[in-house]
């Protein structure tokens, strides 16, 4: 990074509400995080010099596009400020900030607002999950199902198990940590959730098949939401921790990334990997470049991690990725405790897509909110015991948009 990029604040609406319910839509939501995180910060609009929209599905949900222009419409005072939105499937409003660091790199400007939106609860369930097809290569992935994701992410179940062996105790147990992590949330889609002893095994009246290698409490959520995060430059950062009476070593800032992209068929990545050490190779080096742009020489740099868990594979598949485990080996970090809170790299502290819920255009800016509370020690019942450096990955589609992020707190280096 050609220089440093702090992170102000940001905020997250209740991933628990059904917008519609309310009488409400994306653009209400767009304005209520918009104005949650200038609130956040203690910013006036005008402190925001250049806005990044992340959103997947507003034109087939909403028939709503053009969302860079949106923030205007329902936030006045920011009428004029350049905005453009951003697009790549659950990694959307992770690409919105890698374009708001590179302007403020670039120094074209000095404060960037990055939220991310989403809304899928104004249609039925079976018609969201139809939508999010898109992110797929439509009509020719070559899988014969009902449900896309949940094929898709049960093939890579499978495509593992071929290769390495897959107990789905493992997976069971990976839904039971992030539900229980986001009991603890207040803005957790599934906080009051309650479920059967027999909920997190392979029971059929209690966990059914969905597609095979997925069962229900296998699946991320379909969740409303939005999130935001501030971002701004040294000069901005350290004027506004100075106007505050703290140093500018108490805010969280992105130290390093990654960002790389495959194809969208998913049988294609398998059959480029099959003499590789990792069964998705360009996510390997995403997080690789992150730890090399922060200075970092692996995983164990790091006090937690906000991962992908669209399904609970996803977040297997990350475990062997970010080198918490060799690969093909997962299940260690599962059984060995390393992954819950305590352990020696707690992941998804907020209950991650599975339990935070999923609002896909918002889940790269969540995850990047929550890792800068992390460091910054506001985390409240999810904080990790003297966390000072995190990292995320936000993956889109199957595993064809990848990003990742180092935030860390203190001097640089």
């Amino acid at each position: 990074m050609t220089q440093p990029v702090y992170i102000l604040g940001g905020y997250q609406s209740d991933f628990a509400k059904v917008w519609s319910r309310h009488g409400q839509d994306i653009s209400d939501m767009t304005r209520d995080t918009t104005v949650g995180a200038l609130e956040a910060c203690g910013l006036d609009a005008d402190a925001i010099q250049t806005i990044h929209v992340g959103n997947a599905f507003a034109e087939l949900q909403r028939q709503q596009a053009h969302l860079g222009a949106m923030v205007a419409q329902v936030v006045p005072e920011l009428w004029g400020i350049p905005a453009m939105r951003h697009e790549g499937a659950c990694a959307s409003s992770s690409l919105a900030a890698l374009a708001a660091m590179a302007e403020i790199e670039a120094g074209r400007y000095d404060c960037a607002l990055v939220l991310g939106v989403e809304e899928f609860k104004n249609t039925s369930g079976h018609q969201a999950s139809t939508n999010q097809n898109a992110a797929s290569w439509q009509g020719k992935e070559d899988i014969d199902c009902t449900f896309m994701w949940p094929a898709a992410f049960g093939r890579v179940a499978q495509e593992y198990e071929r290769r390495y062996g897959l107990d789905r105790r493992h997976l069971n147990r990976i839904a039971e940590l992030n539900y229980a992590n986001a009991r603890r949330n207040p803005l957790a889609q599934t906080r009051s959730w309650q479920f059967d002893a027999q909920s997190f095994t392979d029971s059929d009246e209690f966990n059914p098949l969905i597609e095979p290698g997925t069962r229900r409490q296998d699946c991320g959520q379909v969740t409303d939401g939005g999130a935001a995060v501030i971002l701004a430059s040294a000069r901005f950062a350290e004027q506004y921790a100075h106007a505050r009476g703290v140093g500018i070593d108490s805010l969280a800032r992105i130290s390093g990334w990654g960002h790389r992209t495959a194809g969208l068929r998913l049988l294609d990545k398998f059959e480029r990997s099959r003499d590789a050490a990792y069964v998705f190779p360009h996510l390997r080096q995403t997080i690789e470049d992150a730890w090399r742009r922060a200075g970092v020489s692996g995983i164990e740099a790091m006090h937690g991690v906000e991962t992908h868990d669209c399904f609970t594979t996803t977040e297997y598949v990350a475990l062997d990725h970010l080198g918490l485990t060799p690969a093909g080996q997962s299940w260690q970090a599962v059984e060995d405790g390393s992954i819950e809170p305590g352990g020696r790299c707690p992941v998804n502290m907020s209950g991650g897509l599975i339990g935070c819920g999923h609002p896909v255009g918002a889940t790269g800016a969540r995850m990047l909110l929550d890792a800068a509370r992390q460091v910054t020690a506001q985390a409240q019942a999810c904080q990790i015991e003297g966390a000072q450096r995190m990292q995320t990955l936000n993956i889109g589609g199957s595993c064809a948009t990848v990003v990742s992020f180092v935030v860390e707190r203190g001097p640089l280096a």
